[in-house]
């Protein structure tokens, strides 16, 4: 009941400022588990993906938003619980992996929807990355849910970074794919090299359906370079 007063609340006055444009949306099953993987351009996706989509759709949010003190931590995380994220420690890298993988397949085991940004990260520069296995495929093995490829454009640009206030002249939009399925792979969860291949396999059909330059290092890696190249550039000379 949350999550539907929050989609009126959010949802509806989103989609009419924005007006969001979406194609293939009968790609999406009107019931039964399905994993939506993302690529990962803006804050906003994890709303405008669920504000266009008729079933609820359930995406994994860091644990500091829902365990922040105070009055405004406390609203803070009935928001993210009431949008449908859920709470995953990223203190640990492999902890953080395996809460993930757990909390998607908690989801799908109910017959929803979960989704997720192979990614890990958003793109720092607008280019796709090189998605991370061990979320998305150890998922899709565990639960023998079918993949969905999701591509967001031009969301970066509704609200770029360091920019308070959104650009109501952006139209973003949403491609969705045709679902992917990987039974032929079940039983080989402890593969990397088969983590991977299904892996880069839903990768390459966002890129085709989002039109994007793709990178083949992950955008994690991609934020320290800029970082430490920014902080090379303002050192004294």
């Amino acid at each position: 009941m949350f999550y539907g007063a929050m989609k009126i609340a959010i949802g509806s006055p989103l989609k009419a400022a924005f007006r969001p444009w979406v194609e293939g949306l009968e790609n999406v099953p009107a019931e039964g588990p399905a994993i939506l993987a993302s690529n990962h351009l803006s804050f906003s996706d994890s709303f405008f993906l669920p504000a266009v989509l008729d079933r609820k759709v359930t995406f994994i949010a860091k644990e500091e938003y829902f365990t922040s003190p105070g009055v405004k931590g406390k609203l803070t995380a009935a928001f993210f619980k009431g949008v449908g994220q859920l709470p995953v420690d990223r203190s640990g890298a492999r902890g953080a992996g395996e809460a993930a993988v757990k909390s998607g397949v908690a989801v799908l085991a109910r017959g929803e929807l979960f989704g997720i940004y192979p990614e890990g990260t958003r793109s720092p520069d607008g280019r796709l990355y090189r998605g991370k296995p061990g979320g998305l495929a150890r998922v899709a093995l565990a639960s023998g849910a079918p993949v969905i490829p999701v591509a967001m454009i031009d969301t970066e640009k509704v609200q770029p970074v360091g920019k308070v206030v959104p650009k109501l002249s952006v139209r973003p939009g949403i491609r969705i794919g045709k679902p992917l399925e990987f039974a032929r792979y079940q039983g080989m969860e402890a593969d990397r090299f088969i983590l991977r291949s299904i892996t880069d396999e839903v990768m390459y059909e966002i890129m085709k359906l989002s039109g994007q330059e793709y990178v083949d290092i992950y955008a994690t890696a991609a934020k320290r370079l800029l970082a430490e190249s920014a902080k090379g550039s303002a050192a004294p000379g």
